[in-house]
């Protein structure tokens, strides 16, 4: 059993209702079905997420993602396959896809689904999703614009600051002035505003923020974490800044 299994297995929260639930049904014919499911209920304001919640939760964004042109591709699935193998494994890889391949069949109520996840999942999290999201959509070199729309509306119907997705959109699709929208702040900002802006979104990016998620989530969130170094020492190298 790979990690979807175990993450499954360790507890669900709050997909196993809602708009979120029904979409994932839950999941007849794969690997749920010989999963011993173990869930919880959250109350009050969103804390700490629960591996298995954001996993499920991944999947099910994933697959409004891939349906955003109306078709989903093999190739699609090959690319997705990829990146779970490159950052999970291949039993886990082997997991996601059948899970996915079942919720592909389904109708999703993206903005529900959303809304669903924004009330119950911390902010830091919801930042991964952004993250996983646009890694998966350029995972071939290419850019779908219509994917790209289709992370932009899950992104304000999940509570992202228009100003983070700028940023971590900027890590995918640059910009002539990227680095600078990745530390959020203008081209026009001084010395020490963008060494403020480092600390600040070093600080925000941190794979600490999820580590809640367990290893191999917290290990997908060093790339996020890389970028703003990256952007910061790019600006510095332009600017002299030591």
């Amino acid at each position: 059993m790979g990690s979807f299994g175990k993450w499954i297995g360790g507890g669900l929260g709050f997909i196993m209702g809602g708009p979120l639930g029904a979409v994932l049904g839950f999941l007849a014919g794969s690997l749920v079905d010989n999963t011993t499911i173990q869930t919880s209920t959250y109350t009050g304001a969103p804390r700490n997420t629960a591996p298995g919640d954001f996993a499920m939760s991944l999947l099910v964004l994933i697959a409004a993602m891939m349906k955003a042109d109306g078709k989903v591709l093999k190739s699609e699935l090959d690319y997705v396959k990829q990146f779970f193998v490159r950052q999970f494994g291949q039993s886990t890889a082997q997991e996601a896809l059948l899970m996915l391949k079942d919720i592909l069949k389904k109708d999703i109520p993206v903005r529900d689904v959303c809304e669903q996840i924004s009330n119950n999942m911390d902010y830091s999290s919801r930042l991964q999703l952004i993250h996983l999201l646009f890694n998966i959509s350029v995972a071939d070199g290419a850019i779908n614009p219509l994917e790209l729309e289709a992370i932009e509306k899950m992104s304000g119907y999940l509570g992202i600051k228009t100003s983070d997705f700028a940023s971590i959109r900027n890590m995918f699709v640059p910009e002539t002035d990227s680095s600078y929208k990745i530390l959020e702040i203008d081209q026009r900002a001084t010395d020490e505003e963008v060494k403020k802006a480092y600390r600040r979104m070093a600080m925000k990016y941190h794979p600490d923020k999820v580590s809640h998620l367990g290893d191999e989530f917290r290990k997908t969130a060093e790339d996020k974490f890389k970028k703003v170094n990256e952007a910061y020492e790019k600006i510095k190298k332009e600017r002299n800044i030591n």
